[in-house]
């Protein structure tokens, strides 16, 4: 019988609960290579441990696919089995140590917006008590599993940062050189650990209690590499990829983006609790919108070379913001707006200028300009 591949995940977010491990159950029951999946919560809050528990259960929990998909209506559920037990990181940590060392094949983690912050310039290195940040918790098993077993180690970070495994990997030796960790594990860090650079896109909307989440059909996993050997495991919404900042432009100067037009509207006139769903329905947001899209961005993309590839995500986009059973608040997307106009629209006008373009794009300019972003 074939080993399973064994997953430590770092994280116990709706997102990874609909993503990772969704994936890893639809690969299993598709019968590629067993996946088994051992999660690790690694936040020091008590608010979530209810749901350690619950991830052990053989039964597994509920992913409901709620959305439009090539227009149709998709409303199903996956009961998740992929996830074999559950570990508090700050209880257990000899037993996280121990798996880590021994069983681990592949590391996958979402530590929140924060979760590459170190917690202290003292660092102290434990394999009996768990440091605090995620980095320092890292470097800490990667220096037990160079001591110990010794094998190679793929990591894949799914952490909305750019150059997600690049920057961990820079982060994670920085911790172990303050810790005074040996040359040799650094030069066993650098040729025996690979920090894969990977970019993830799904909307979760809501988690189902105390474990499981409501997600839409949309899902992308694109890894960087060569080859599908380079994933972790095969399946439909993984991509590997050789020019991730394709999937990364699409993502941010297209979905980002839209939601950022939307906020603009609602900003000149706020409606209490208008969702996505809702603005989309209202025929002058929705015709602004497309327009933007359909015209100046698709042409932006279309200097870039990019015109195919951003036709069909825009109409998915356009599919994913007509989502029914999506609840998203536009006053949440409009937080921090000025930043995110700078990011997502002022950024998208730059690249297009650097590809040598004269394009004009008078509405997106005009948003920029309401910001002091003018070209």
């Amino acid at each position: 019988m074939t080993r399973p591949r064994q997953i430590m995940q770092f994280g116990t977010s709706r997102f990874l609960q609909s993503h990772v491990d969704l994936f890893a159950h639809e690969a299993n029951e598709n019968g590629a290579t067993p996946v088994e999946i051992t999660v690790v919560k690694i936040s020091p809050d008590n608010a979530r441990a209810h749901r350690v528990a619950a991830f052990s259960d053989a039964g597994g929990f509920p992913v409901k696919i709620r959305g439009v998909a090539n227009g149709e209506t998709i409303d199903r559920t996956v009961q998740v089995k992929s996830v074999k037990s559950a570990l508090i990181a700050d209880n257990e940590w000899p037993e996280v140590v121990r798996a880590f060392v021994d069983d681990a094949d592949i590391i996958v983690s979402n530590s929140g917006d924060s979760g590459y912050k170190t917690e202290s310039d003292d660092i102290a290195l434990s394999e009996q008590t768990a440091p605090k940040g995620f980095p320092e918790k890292l470097a800490a098993l990667l220096i037990a599993r160079w001591r110990g077993s010794g094998r190679r180690l793929v990591i894949y970070p799914c952490e909305l940062v750019n150059k997600n495994g690049d920057t961990l990997r820079s982060i994670v030796t920085k911790v172990a050189i303050a810790a005074h960790a040996p040359h040799a594990f650094l030069t066993w860090l650098k040729s025996e650990v690979r920090f894969v650079n990977t970019l993830v896109d799904r909307i979760v909307s809501e988690p189902i209690e105390p474990v499981g989440a409501v997600a839409e059909p949309y899902a992308l996993w694109a890894i960087e590499g060569a080859s599908p050997d380079d994933a972790p495991f095969l399946h439909p919404s993984i991509v590997v990829t050789d020019d991730l900042e394709q999937y990364e432009r699409l993502k941010l100067h297209i979905l980002n983006l839209g939601h950022t037009v939307l906020a603009d509207q609602w900003l000149e006139n706020p409606q209490e609790g208008l969702t996505v769903f809702q603005a989309m329905s209202n025929a002058d947001i929705r015709h602004r919108l497309e327009e933007i899209l359909e015209t100046e961005v698709l042409a932006g993309f279309a200097a870039n070379g990019l015109g195919d590839e951003a036709e069909i995500y825009i109409q998915t986009t356009l599919d994913r913001f007509r989502n029914p059973f999506l609840q998203h608040r536009i006053a949440d997307i409009a937080q921090n707006h000025d930043l995110k106009v700078q990011r997502r629209l002022a950024a998208f006008i730059s690249w297009v200028a650097q590809s040598g373009s004269d394009l004009e794009m008078p509405m997106l300019n005009a948003i920029c300009e309401r910001h002091g972003l003018a070209r």
